[in-house]
């Protein structure tokens, strides 16, 4: 029955002349049934360039809008519209309207993780493997709101020396990860290298070995000549970094760190959203053309 949900899946995927892009965290079989497993990213990057007439988007629906965005002319589907963001829900466009009435003059740097609204009120976009880069190409007389996530915000400032104006938000996954927890993995793998997120605390980054983005941790992992890791991110992206590295040992910062909307699509639902092009994501063009060019200068540092 798997084998041929698997072999459905790959015709109708032919017919439709679609690709199924998927995130890290996603649940193992639909990483490996997917033609593109990335970060944020290099989900955005590989939208904005593929052939494909249809992208089915494994991840969240933030994602899927990022993809509508950037490919207006074609299909964009989401197998599960349960699958959302709750750090996404953290900022919407009404609020930061105001905050730029407080601040005029202020630089908007959005997070990916941000709805297609909170994106056409921002300057540019940003994800945490450029989040740096992208505050740097900003003048430094700038002032700069950064949406939504405070944590990541945290971090950024502490690369970049810049004071911004963080929003009140944070994932809650990642958030939730404590000193104690951490210290606690420390302690039963003391040679282990220590391997976060940036959307962790900053009381977490400051004791970590590495801070990176997904891909930046694998990459990180795949050059490292240590062999064991305390991984702080989500626990979908353990199977990635096992299947790049199956001679390392992987431990999860805390246990229970998962994101439950990153396990709403399996692969029967993206069966059945291939089968009925169901679930298709849409985006107002007035919103989407400003919404574009904010993901637009980000792909272009």
């Amino acid at each position: 029955m798997f084998h041929e949900l698997l072999q459905e899946i790959t015709r109708k995927k032919e017919q439709l002349n679609a690709v199924i892009m998927a995130h890290f965290y996603q649940l193992p079989e639909i990483q490996d049934i997917a033609d593109f497993v990335g970060d944020s990213l290099q989900l955005a990057q590989q939208a904005a360039k593929t052939d494909a007439q249809v992208i089915v988007f494994c991840g969240v629906g933030f994602m899927a809008e990022s993809a509508k965005i950037l490919n207006p002319q074609k299909t964009v589907i989401l197998p599960d519209l349960q699958a959302g963001c709750p750090m996404a829900d953290m900022a919407d466009a009404n609020a930061l309207r105001e905050m730029k009435k407080k601040h005029p003059e202020a630089v908007v740097v959005s997070y990916v993780n941000t709805s297609a609204e909170v994106k056409a009120e921002s300057f540019i976009c940003c994800t945490s493997a450029n989040a740096v880069q992208v505050v740097n190409s900003i003048p430094r007389d700038k002032e700069i709101i950064f949406v939504p996530d405070k944590n990541l915000g945290a971090y950024i400032q502490g690369q970049t020396g810049r004071d911004m104006i963080l929003w009140e938000g944070c994932c809650p996954v990642h958030d939730a990860l404590t000193v104690a927890e951490l210290e606690e993995q420390m302690r039963l793998h003391p040679g282990a290298k220590v391997a976060v997120h940036p959307e962790c605390p900053p009381e977490i980054t400051r004791k970590a070995d590495a801070v990176r983005s997904t891909a930046g941790l694998l990459e990180y992992v795949r050059q490292s000549p240590e062999q064991e890791f305390i991984i702080g991110t989500e626990m979908g992206f353990l199977y990635t970094l096992q299947q790049a590295c199956p001679e390392k040992k992987f431990y999860l910062a805390r246990t229970g760190f998962e994101c439950p909307d990153m396990k709403y699509i399996t692969l029967a639902r993206l069966n059945e959203a291939l089968t009925r092009q169901q679930y298709q994501i849409e985006v107002p063009e007035d919103i989407r053309s400003d919404a574009y060019l904010a993901l637009e200068r980000m792909l272009t540092i």
